[in-house]
């Protein structure tokens, strides 16, 4: 049988060798070594000569992993500027703080995380005292996103500097009451200290290489000059699971953002147990960011680790290092001297003889304390290598230990994530580890006190002094004093009053054509940030190509081969169009950037995502309330919409069910426009209250959803007569009557009231005319722009009821006097229009396309679901039989008349 690896080829087969005496003499040479020092040392040289090609330039495929040891070595380190010992002193405070701040909460329930700050103290307060940057220089600053379960401690450190009170910390997840402080970093709840929402794990690294990547983007169209900016993002090595922490991180080495850093704190350890027991997560780690194009720093051993490494002549110790399980780590770290010699030493003879040069305080020391994250001599190497670095970011993998510093009862243990408290005596052991000047008498009744040197003592003035030195507090967010931006001309906006007479336009095109005007106004244009994930020619925005330009840090380096055409794909280094491949998770990242630059940076900008609708709410809801968390502002567009209007794609692109999603958002303001002439109201409106003056009691921080259709109808005017916008931006108008529609109905005709949304608003207008010549019943159809809007307003209408204050919700407003009962009609499942039934004083129905889609035609799309203008009318006739209206048997006259 052939040996399957004698046929397996190699890439250098496909290369000539110009010298195969030499070549032989190499390959000889390493059997030499192999034999005569055996596979390690072979293995050794091999690894370094690698590192001295990569080194020197040499195209060779990149070493994936590197041995389990710091990357910097001790004599490399450089030395830290600043007070380490009074940095020290602040840190033990902060320490303390943060674990009595949650075991305080723990008799409300609250809960609260302790472990993860006590292993990332010195990840954080490094950057803080060295390296974060404020916006009291430039406005901008660089770009933290702290771990979630991390805040404790950058509350404590805000308390230290006079930001936060005692009353603060004790309202640590209480905010109902006021002077409450949020779990995790809210910037909705807090929005003067935190920037960005990270505790949805996951979404953080995702977002921090798409804010990196907009900052080069606001640099390059010369917006804002931001190449001083960092973006650092703090990390947990078991947060790395999750898809959307590694799905960009091509992106960010591809367009070398080397104004981006990942910290990782590699505690090892995940909610509940090991991230990788059986195997090691930062070599994980390191072949995946290297792999990707990272530059990948390991901080992992402490300096007590100096003098094992010093005699390891055999190379015995760090392959004992690389092949020990992370679990096995976490053991030795609860375990005796005794255990470890067996355990670890006894493994391998050369180790058995070091292990006996070495004290059984020694090996503790090394095995429980001394890890490279809890050093800052070993922090601040990391961070300044990794700041100095060009043309790649930069990953430091820090290795910790989960719970230091929090006694025997946290440190390592399985269950430390779940664990809120500390006890008494746990806190006395932890102030004398600590050296904190805290007397027994000070914990009354058995509270433990916080601990603060004093406003005017030598550590809060080290603290404050060096945060000056860096451009102010960090974290912080700031709303700068932005003028409003100018009101586009209105235009842009009239231009479709008129309706497009004989000519059929889909609103997905009006919405196109509403942007080509807008990105063309003189003080407002530059602002538009259009993104969209390659699907720019399903909605007919390559018109945008050539003018607008795709961005793109190498702008074009090749000749496209549409380049003789009118609207080629045009790429550019101050390009205006963000077009980021198939992943919405990247785009709406973009968009979060972009919807939060007026605080991240001072700069209003006005992004606008449009997406195949069903690939919107469906895949990144989860970052659309991350964006209502951080205060972003612009426009979600759900193109090709709705279940039956996408002619024969089916089940996975038939969307009947986005705005059920969106309305559980509070800060999304969803419209699903039915004409030309609503989309343009509706995005006035939006500009006007997120970007210029909003009105007393509204607030700005919201973002709109609309939804667009690939459907061409013709367009119809808009109506005349006063109120049609403020219908259209608050949720419902009557677009006509029977008698305005120039129908005919008698006197005493039975009359039903129509709600379309949308596309839907077409079959609803059909089915008045059917209604009226075939039934002799009159129908007035009313657009629906917004069932969640109708109910936000119902619902704050109810709540003031409470308050004792009289106010009838506008939908009632809308509605009262109009005769007969109501039928609602979608083109999304039912539960959409539903929203506002129960504010509704007439008899309400709805027809809606639920279910999962199908591939068919539109027309038999809407049979199907019984929404077409035919199941309207049959629907009409059936409400109005049921108030005696109507013969019963019209009923079903109608259905064998339509072969229902």
């Amino acid at each position: 049988m052939t040996d399957p690896k004698a046929i397996q080829p190699s890439a250098l087969d496909q290369l000539p060798d110009r010298d195969p005496e030499e070549t032989a003499e190499w390959q000889a040479s390493l059997d030499a070594v192999t034999k005569a020092a055996g596979p390690h040392r072979a293995a050794y040289l091999m690894r370094r000569t690698l590192e001295r090609a990569e080194g020197n330039g040499i195209a060779l495929p990149k070493l994936l992993e590197t041995d389990y040891v710091n990357t910097i070595p001790t004599a490399a380190e450089p030395s830290a500027p600043g007070d380490e010992e009074m940095e020290r002193r602040i840190t033990a405070w902060n320490r303390w703080n943060a674990a009595a701040m949650v075991t305080r909460g723990s008799k409300y329930g609250v809960g609260g995380h302790i472990a993860t700050f006590a292993s990332a103290a010195w990840l954080y307060e490094t950057g803080f005292n060295h390296f974060f940057r404020g916006k009291e220089a430039d406005g901008s600053g660089d770009q933290l996103y702290i771990q979630g379960h991390a805040s404790p401690g950058i509350y404590a450190r805000a308390f230290l500097d006079g930001r936060l009170n005692e009353q603060h910390l004790d309202n640590f997840r209480r905010e109902s009451g006021g002077n409450g402080l949020p779990s995790y970093p809210h910037p909705r709840r807090l929005p003067w200290l935190w920037e960005f929402p990270t505790v949805s794990m996951g979404l953080g690294p995702l977002s921090a290489i798409y804010q990196a990547r907009f900052n080069r983007y606001l640099t390059s169209r010369g917006i804002k000059d931001v190449s001083d900016s960092h973006v650092w993002a703090f990390l947990g090595d078991g947060e790395m699971d999750e898809p959307e922490s590694t799905a960009a991180l091509a992106l960010a080495s591809r367009e070398g953002l080397d104004n981006l850093t990942f910290v990782i704190n590699c505690n090892l350890q995940r909610l509940d147990g090991p991230v990788r027991a059986n195997f090691k997560i930062v070599q994980e780690l390191e072949a995946q960011f290297r792999g990707a194009g990272w530059n990948v720093i390991k901080t992992l051993w402490g300096s007590a680790w100096d003098e094992l490494f010093q005699l390891d002549t055999t190379g015995a110790l760090v392959r004992r290092l690389r092949e020990v399980p992370d679990a096995q780590v976490q053991t030795y770290q609860t375990r005796d001297a005794a255990y470890i010699r067996q355990d670890f030493f006894g493994k391998d003879p050369a180790l058995v003889e070091m292990a006996k040069l070495l004290s059984d305080d020694k090996i503790l020391e090394c095995f429980h304390l001394s890890r490279g994250g809890h050093e800052a001599r070993k922090v601040y190497a990391a961070y300044k290598a990794a700041v100095e670095f060009k043309g790649a970011p930069t990953v430091i993998l820090a290795q910790t230990v989960k719970g230091f510093t929090l006694g025997e009862g946290f440190a390592s243990k399985n269950a430390n994530h779940q664990m809120k408290k500390l006890s008494v005596d746990e806190f006395k052991a932890m102030r004398d580890l600590l050296e904190l000047p805290i007397k027994d008498s000070d914990f009354v009744d058995g509270v433990v006190p916080y601990g603060h040197p004093g406003a005017d003592s030598p550590e809060v003035r080290y603290l404050q002094e060096r945060r000056a030195a860096l451009g102010g507090p960090a974290p912080a967010r700031r709303t700068h004093a932005l003028a409003p931006l100018p009101a586009p001309a209105e235009k842009a906006f009239t231009s479709f009053d008129k309706g497009s007479g004989s000519q059929n336009v889909a609103t997905t095109m009006a919405f196109v054509r509403l942007i080509k005007d807008l990105v063309r106004d003189k003080e407002t244009g530059r602002r538009w940030v259009p993104i969209v994930p390659d699907e720019a020619r399903t909605f007919g925005m390559e018109s945008l190509f050539p003018s607008l330009g795709i961005y793109s840090p190498k702008g074009q380096t090749y000749e496209p081969v549409d380049r003789d055409q009118l609207m080629y794909y045009k790429e550019a280094k101050d390009g205006q169009i963000l077009n980021e491949g198939i992943t919405e998770a990247g785009s709406m990242a973009d968009f979060i950037a972009a919807s939060t630059a007026y605080a991240t940076h001072g700069e209003a900008m006005i992004p606008f995502y449009i997406f195949y609708s069903m690939f919107g709410w469906q895949r990144t809801a989860d970052q659309m309330w991350q964006l209502g968390d951080q205060l972003g502002r612009g426009f979600l567009v759900g193109a090709t919409a709705g279940r039956t209007t996408l002619t024969g794609e089916g089940l996975q692109h038939a969307d009947g069910h986005s705005p059920v999603i969106a309305a559980t958002n509070p800060a999304a303001l969803t419209y699903d426009p039915a004409f030309a002439y609503e989309v343009a109201a509706i995005v006035k409106d939006g500009l006007r209250r997120m970007y210029g003056e909003a009105a007393p009691g509204e607030d700005p921080n919201v973002f709109y959803y609309l939804t667009v259709y690939n459907e061409p109808l013709p367009q119809p005017a808009k109506p005349a007569g006063l109120g049609i916008d403020e219908g259209i931006v608050k949720g419902l108008y009557r677009f006509n009557t029977a008698e305005s529609a120039g129908l005919s109905p008698t006197a005493n005709s039975p009359r039903i009231q129509l709600l379309g949304a949308g596309t839907a608003i077409h079959w609803a207008l059909e089915a008045q005319k059917l209604l009226v010549e075939e039934w002799g019943v009159a129908a007035d159809v009313w657009s629906a722009t917004s069932w969640s809007e109708l109910r936000r307003d119902a619902l704050e209408a109810d709540a003031a009821l409470l308050r004792g204050e009289e106010r009838v919700p506008y939908i009632r407003q809308a509605l009262q006097g109009a005769e007969g009962p109501v039928l609602a009609v979608s083109d999304y499942m039912r539960q959409v229009p539903d929203q506002i039934a129960q504010w509704v004083e007439q008899d309400y129905s709805s027809l809606g396309a639920d279910g999962f889609g199908l591939s068919d035609t539109r027309e038999a799309a809407r049979r199907h679901f019984g929404v077409d203008a035919q199941s309207i009318v049959v629907a009409a006739l059936a409400q109005l039989a049921r108030r005696g209206e109507v013969k019963a048997t019209a009923v079903k006259e109608a259905r064998e008349q339509y072969g229902l």
